[in-house]
C-alpha cells in the first residue's frame, strides 16, 4: 500500500491530498529515508512524521484493507512517539499567552502611550 494512502486509512490525515501534500514537503519518512506519496509500506517499516510541530514514530504492524475506524488503528500500527514529544507541545501552549490574543491587531495610539509611559517609569 502507498504511504500517502496508509496515513489516511490509520487516521493521520483527513484526506489523502493533505498525506500527499506532507510527503511531497519532506514531513514524512520510511526507515529514515524522505518518501515519495507513492512509496509502498510493508509491515515492520518504521514511519516518523511531523504533524502539528510533533514528530510521530509509528511502526507499521499490518496493512489495512481501507480506512478504518478510530478503534481499530491500533491493530495497524504501533505508536511509538515518546512522551516528551507531547510535553513540548504544551509547553508552547503555554508560551503563546504572553503575546497579543489574535485579532486585536496593533496598538492603538493610547496604547502605545500606556506602554511608553510604563517603561518610563521602570527606568
Amino acid at each position: 500500500m502507498r504511504i500517502d494512502k496508509f496515513l489516511w486509512c490509520v487516521r493521520y490525515y483527513k484526506t489523502r491530498t493533505l498525506a500527499t501534500t506532507a510527503c511531497k514537503k519532506g514531513q514524512i519518512k520510511v526507515n529514515g529515508d524522505l518518501v515519495k506519496p507513492s512509496r509502498e509500506v510493508y509491515p515492520t517499516d518504521k514511519i516518523e512524521l511531523r504533524k502539528n510541530q510533533i514528530n510521530y514514530q509509528l511502526t507499521v504492524n499490518d496493512i489495512p484493507p481501507n480506512r478504518v475506524s478510530a478503534k481499530l488503528v491500533d491493530i495497524y500500527r504501533t505508536d511509538t512517539t515518546p512522551k516528551t514529544e507531547f510535553e513540548a507541545q504544551e509547553l508552547l501552549k503555554y508560551s503563546k499567552d504572553y503575546y497579543r490574543k489574535k485579532g486585536t491587531g496593533r496598538p492603538t495610539k493610547k496604547d502605545r502611550r500606556d506602554i511608553d509611559d510604563f517603561n518610563s517609569e521602570n527606568d
